[in-house]
């Protein structure tokens, strides 16, 4: 290298050097959850924090405090100020070095809200019934509201993005405001009198996974997936690192097989890619991806508590849903050092989610009412009352921040206010009729039109419920209906669509529930009385949304409980409504030695089974389906996708329709099979496929009477039946 082109070289990397290299440290600056017309915490030790370079003195000034730390070696510092009291009239914060200044003006002391969750809370001002009227009104300068800009992060960071500062609430500023949060806001004020204000962190369509922080997933043992998943991905973690060592292996052994096949003309296949485990959080599913980019830059900056409006993208889940929430809360105490956060939360809306059966959501309203029985300091709010089922996103949000307000002023402010609805407690079953009662029924019960209370429903010991008669009678209701002679459970706004009427006096309407108990084998006992020398093992009601391609959702599960046994059965009920029901009741040798291989073989089952089974009985009253004993049967359980072809040569089936002699395919976690057959007789027992597609679940006994015999695309399906259990059992080992 000549002189001249070492003089360059030494330019070139002079510069590269002063591009890359970081500066010594930087000016003074704050997270941007600070700014003019902001609203601090009252009561609670305020911080304030931010960064600076190494070593600077930054001085605090507010309210006749005064106090000034060092940055660290990191040029970080951090400020706390003793508690404070509410004040409306706006002062300076001033943050200082010897070198700069940061003045923060109109600043007010009040209480300080996060709001979070999906589109519900998102919903702006602009949008809600009577806009135009709400907004004209909304001139309240004490409330402040600060917005949170949309990001995903795979790890935390430690500020957020705004869409704008703290704005004052304004007929000009309104409209964009979360409308829940401005409702909630705006009853706080009224009620207690100081500034409020709303710290605005939600999106749209989110599951509550994203909001949940790495923290909150440790605290909850059901949901060490979710933890494995964001180590996985972090890159200072062993898992990273083995998952990142593995691609490079598989990536350098790629490069080998490429460079020979380049010599040889042959063709190069695909470059393996990072693994999976390894890829940054930033799908839309994945976990705490929200929490790092919109929630962790927000801490510590103090606040009084969370409202939460979300559930929506998370509605066909079961308890898992009550542990996320778990994992929430514990998460965001735990980041902002509050044990006792408090947490007030709103129970989704009716809605009608299409293709969905209408009993989808109860369950899901139940586990959300679960929530604040088993989390210490929260409470839910109801709003089956003001919903609107053809639209997920219901206009009439005032009641919505009104009652979580209540929530708040009860339960956090200590204020003498009915905070809620009445709340099942028990049931007492009397001559023909059911009497329910009622908690937390403040100056009474009542509907809010009228009438008497609707969406009752009561069952005899068959299970079948029929619509019921309710009168209040005190602070009870009354149950009762002509068709059901021994009532002994009752249900209460079981459907998606149900916008019940049922309230106290103070306006709280009452969330779905239900109460008794129903006999289990009653129809299968009554059906079959030599089923009572079997033991339970499952009992699955098909079409059910939490049933996936890997797990089925059953509604009794003792394969723990069951030993041996020597026979196997399975009896399949379907109703359809004003029809008798139809059943099928089918036994055989065993054809596995554990009970837990009995049940649907979705892709945790591990089973594919094209199996032959002896001795095989059948009891029915469906006529297209011969009965008989001590048959041969085939088994056709995969949970695979599979086709017509006779590969495993089954006597007398197609080689081109869906009958007793399909071959499974590939992916393993596809349609799935679930049919028993009697090849002799060309005849299928039962069929029940494609069980993860909820409503869409074919299922049928004896030969479809359309399509393919086995019901495979026949279209008939669980959506058309009110009842459509299984119920696989084991006759113990004398």
């Amino acid at each position: 290298m000549n002189l001249k082109s070492t003089r360059l070289a030494v330019i070139l990397i002079s510069l590269i050097f002063v591009m890359t290299t970081p500066a010594a440290g930087e000016s003074l600056r704050l997270p941007k959850i600070f700014s003019d017309n902001m609203v601090l915490q009252q009561q609670l030790p305020v911080v304030i924090w931010g960064w600076a370079e190494s070593a600077t003195k930054v001085t605090v000034t507010f309210e006749r405090q005064k106090k000034t730390v060092k940055a660290d070696s990191e040029g970080k510092w951090r400020i706390e100020l003793k508690p404070l009291k509410a004040n409306s009239r706006g002062d300076k914060l001033i943050v200082s070095t010897l070198e700069e200044t940061i003045e923060f003006d109109n600043v007010l002391v009040g209480e300080v809200w996060l709001c979070s969750g999906q589109s519900n809370m998102e919903w702006p001002m602009s949008k809600v019934d009577d806009a135009e009227e709400e907004i004209a009104a909304a001139d309240c300068p004490l409330i402040r509201h600060i917005r949170i800009k949309h990001v995903m992060k795979s790890e935390p960071v430690d500020d957020v993005e705004t869409v704008k500062g703290w704005e004052i609430c304004t007929p000009e500023t309104v409209p964009t405001f979360t409308a829940v949060g401005y409702f909630f806001g705006a009853e706080l004020l009224e009620k207690l009198n100081v500034p409020i204000g709303l710290l605005h962190s939600s999106w749209g369509g989110s599951t509550i996974e994203a909001f949940i922080s790495l923290e909150g997933f440790r605290q909850v043992p059901e949901l060490s997936d979710y933890v494995q998943r964001i180590e996985a991905s972090t890159p200072s973690h062993p898992l990273y690192k083995q998952a990142v060592k593995k691609s490079i292996a598989d990536a350098e052994q790629w490069t080998r097989e490429a460079k020979e096949a380049l010599k040889t003309d042959e063709r190069v296949s695909s470059m393996p890619a990072l693994a999976n485990s390894a890829e940054p959080l930033l799908n839309w599913v994945d976990p705490a991806n929200k929490h790092n980019a919109m929630i962790a830059g927000l801490v510590p900056y103090r606040i009084r508590g969370a409202i939460w409006y979300q559930g929506e993208s998370n509605h066909t889940e079961d308890m898992i849903y009550a542990r996320k929430t778990q994992a929430l809360v514990e998460g965001w105490r735990k980041a902002w050092g509050q044990p006792d956060l408090p947490y007030y939360y709103v129970q989704i809306a009716p809605f009608t989610y299409w293709n969905e059966q209408a009993d989808i959501l109860p369950p899901f309203w139940e586990v959300q009412a679960a929530i604040e029985k088993e989390i210490p300091n929260t409470g839910m709010v109801v709003i089956n009352d003001v919903a609107n089922i053809k639209d997920i996103h219901p206009r009439n949000k005032r009641p919505v921040g009104y009652r979580l307000a209540q929530q708040a002023l009860a339960n956090t402010y200590g204020k003498d206010v009915i905070d809620g609805g009445p709340q099942f407690d028990k049931m007492k079953i009397e001559d023909g009729r059911l009497r329910v009662f009622f908690k937390r029924t403040g100056s009474g019960l009542t509907t809010r039109d009228g009438k008497e209370p609707d969406w009752f429903e009561i069952a005899g010991e068959n299970g079948v419920f029929a619509k019921a008669q309710a009168k209040i009678d005190g602070k009870t209701v009354v149950l009762n209906s002509a068709d059901v002679d021994k009532p002994v459970a009752m249900r209460y706004a079981w459907s998606m669509l149900a916008e019940p009427n049922l309230r106290n006096i103070e306006g709280f309407p009452v969330s779905a529930f239900r109460g008794g108990k129903i006999n289990e084998r009653f129809l299968l006992d009554s059906m079959v009385p030599e089923a009572k020398r079997f033991e339970l093992v499952y009992s699955f009601d098909i079409g059910n949304e939490a049933t996936t391609k890997k797990v089925a959702s059953y509604r009794v599960d003792r394969t723990k409980e069951i030993e041996s046994f020597d026979r196997v059965a399975y009896f399949l009920v379907l109703k359809e409504a004003q029809e008798s029901p139809e059943y099928v009741w089918v036994t055989m040798d065993p054809f596995a030695n554990e009970a837990a291989r009995l049940g649907i073989p979705t892709s945790s089952a591990g089973k594919t089974l094209m199996q032959w089974v002896e001795n095989v009985t059948v009891k029915t009253n469906v006529d297209r389906l011969k009965t008989g004993e001590g048959m041969k049967g085939y088994l056709e359980f995969w949970p695979n996708n599979y086709e017509a072809k006779n590969a495993a040569h089954i006597p007398g089936a197609s080689e081109d329709a869906y009958d007793f002699g399909d071959t499974p395919t590939g992916p393993f976690e596809g349609y799935g099979s679930m049919q028993i057959h009697i090849p002799s007789e060309k005849q299928t027992v039962f069929a029940i496929n494609n069980w993860s597609a909820g409503p869409k679940t074919e299922v049928g006994i004896g030969n479809s009477p359309v399509g393919n015999p086995d019901y495979t695309f026949s279209g008939i399906c669980a959506e058309q039946y009110e009842l459509k259990r299984l119920f696989v059992l084991v006759r113990p080992t004398q």
